[in-house]
Order: C-alpha cells, then structure tokens, then sequence
C-alpha cells in the first residue's frame, strides 16, 4: 500500500499563541483535505482508510511559506491559508499552507529539508 499523508506548514515568526497556532493548522487540513477530495479523491480515501497521517512543519517567514507554496501547488493539492485578522495578525496575513493527503515521497519532494514545529 502507498503511503500517504498530509502536510501543513505554518510560519514560525507571527509569535501566535497556541491557540490561534492551532485553529490555522486545522484551517489548513481541512481546507487541504476537501481539495484533495476534489482534485485526487483515490488520495482522500487512502489516507482517510490508513490513518490520516499528517505532519506540521515550520518555515521561517513569509518569503519562505510562499515559495515553497507555488512550489508544492504546482503538483499537488495545496491550499494557502490567510488570517482573517480579528484577533493575532494583520488582516490578510498567510499564517500557513496545507498540502494533501498525497503520497509521502510527493510531499517529501519538497518538504523533507523542514523542521517538525
């Protein structure tokens, strides 16, 4: 069986609390799963059958998030989360992305080279 998992990779320099840290990361898996459903539904059943493995990851900044983001997009199911401001970070601001499920060696293509948060 292919292995499968999800990835979601936030900012490590907005200083969010845990909390708002939290909501993001689910933001992004769930937004990133019904893509996924959408685009490659053989991958959402997979991952839903095999356990809904996914990782989080930390990127420095900005710059980082948004290129490894049009990076990753470009193959995979991929959505990109942006605050709606009401609490934390600016209006606006892209705290994290989401990717997949999708085969690990996909994901890893891409991600490997990053830090667990």
């Amino acid at each position: 069986m292919e292995r499968i998992k999800q990835a979601i990779v936030i900012r490590s320099d907005l200083g969010m609390g845990k909390g708002k840290l939290a909501a993001q990361v689910a933001h992004a898996s769930l937004e990133a799963f019904e893509k996924t459903r959408k685009e490659r539904p053989e991958w959402a059943s997979l991952w839903e059958e095999s356990g809904k493995a996914k990782i989080v990851l930390k990127v420095a900044n900005r710059k980082e998030l948004m290129e490894l983001y049009r990076k990753v997009k470009a193959e995979l199911p991929a959505v990109l989360i942006k605050d709606a401001g009401l609490t934390q970070v600016r209006p606006g601001t892209a705290t994290c992305f989401g990717v997949g499920p999708a085969p690990s060696d996909r994901i890893d293509r891409y991600l490997s080279h990053l830090k667990l948060l």
